[in-house]
């Protein structure tokens, strides 16, 4: 297990232009999802909108795989409120909910007000009226806001719509050389926003618990090094430039502490640092390759991968020292582990044994049940929806590195490809307001 030599591996297999944003194909969905009716919004305006709200959070919802959108030509009316919607008319039509709205625009700061209700059909009950303003800019804003609270009110869940990814993406100059994007998308891979460009690979993405500032490991010194990264202003700074690897940034619930992993003193340990004094205390040592950090929720503990018991597994020490658990048994290889604290369980990278592919899979810490999510071949990197609902993934799709999202369930599956570009290395948000 030389999982820093093998993202490296990857990273310089990739190839093609990289400034296409991401595509969704969704790929499988629920049995039975509950059907929506997105009215088209009325516009009280002049011109056309830069953005098509209604189609945006139709495209949400849809992407979830618990909703399925009323087609437009199936619509038997277009009520802009909720006092012109007829129930009998949606019944007839089978849509259980129905979403209506208005835009019109007003001053100058914030001009677009976005009005919008949503109704129970057999009920017959309005579920929610509400009001969004925002400039024009932030249409698209405001759409995925309106999905997270549609989402919220009909699955008790909070949305995710609003959230941000990273990633990485690669473009063969030839001759060996190859330039690298760290890009920022919203969650759809829409709005791509090229963050980091360099000659030199850049790997492990992560974010602050704010949002507001990311690390990530760059080559462009000719070594790794971990730099901590401001998203607002660009600004950034090297946190780790020794000698041997500086990779696997983590950065602690509470923001204060990172955990790394570092070989400046021979094999590959996890450590953790001080952001504000940058002191460094090595956890669990070992002759053993120690690396993938990820914290635990309550930041007194995490969760790592090591071959310290022959082959790669997860384990899970106190930052403060005491015994190490292993926390896998099953497969000749679980790696790079995250906690889903919904289900008090794991995430991670899968083979099982006398398997030559890697697929993402969730274990119980309850039972220890291992459920398989994915069946692509070549699966690394999943990230976590800040609800627990979603899993991003990378992996390979008609010879070319693409990512990928599954539900914790697994029934609802879809694809965000590049048409131009391979990509790796995703990184869900947290929750950005």
């Amino acid at each position: 297990m030389r999982a820093f030599c093998l993202y490296l591996l990857l990273l310089l297999s990739w190839s093609q232009s990289s400034m296409a944003q991401l595509t969704i194909e969704i790929t499988e969905g629920q049995d039975n999802p509950s059907s929506i009716a997105v009215v088209p919004f009325e516009w009280r305006g002049k011109g056309q909108l830069a953005e098509d709200i209604p189609a945006i959070v139709s495209a949400d919802l849809q992407r979830v795989g618990q909703f399925s959108p009323v087609a437009e030509e199936d619509m038997l009316g277009f009520p802009r409120q909720a006092s012109e919607v007829y129930f009998r008319d949606w019944r007839a039509i089978g849509a259980e909910f129905v979403l209506v709205g208005k835009i019109s625009k007003n001053g100058k700061k914030e001009p677009y007000v976005v009005q919008y209700e949503l109704m129970d059909v057999f009920r017959q009950e309005k579920l929610f009226s509400k009001r969004l303003r925002g400039s024009e800019k932030q249409l698209r804003d405001i759409a995925h806001k309106i999905s997270d609270e549609v989402y919220e009110t009909l699955t008790g869940i909070r949305g995710a719509f609003s959230t941000r990814i990273l990633f990485v993406s690669a473009k063969n100059l030839g001759n060996a050389k190859f330039n690298y994007q760290l890009k920022m998308s919203d969650a759809d891979g829409a709005r791509p926003r090229t963050l980091l460009e360099s000659n030199e690979p850049i790997l492990s993405p992560t974010w602050s618990p704010t949002g507001k500032a990311i690390a990530y490991v760059s080559f462009e010194t000719s070594r790794p090094a971990i730099y901590r990264h401001e998203v607002a202003t660009g600004r950034r700074e090297k946190l780790t430039n020794f000698k041997g690897i500086n990779g696997a940034p983590a950065w602690s619930p509470k923001g204060r502490y990172m955990a790394m992993v570092l070989s400046k003193d021979g094999s590959p340990d996890i450590y953790i640092m001080d952001l504000g004094t940058r002191k460094l205390t090595k956890v669990a040592p070992h002759y053993a390759i120690d690396t993938e950090p990820a914290w635990m929720p309550d930041g007194k503990s995490i969760i790592f991968t090591s071959d310290r018991g022959g082959k790669p597994q997860i384990y899970k020490v106190g930052i403060a020292g005491g015994k190490v658990e292993r926390l896998t048994y099953s497969g000749s290889y679980n790696a790079r582990a995250r906690y889903l604290p919904e289900r008090n369980a794991i995430v991670m990278v899968h083979r099982q044994a006398g398997d030559r592919s890697f697929h993402i899979a969730i274990q119980s810490l309850d039972t220890g049940s291992i459920q398989i999510l994915s069946r692509t071949e070549l699966d690394e990197s999943p990230t976590v929806a800040p609800n627990g609902a979603m899993l991003m993934y990378a992996t390979q799709y008609q010879d070319k590195g693409i990512l990928a999202a599954v539900s914790v369930d697994g029934s609802v599956k879809f694809r965000l490809p590049s048409s131009s570009s391979d990509v790796r290395e995703p990184a869900w948000s947290p929750y950005l307001k």
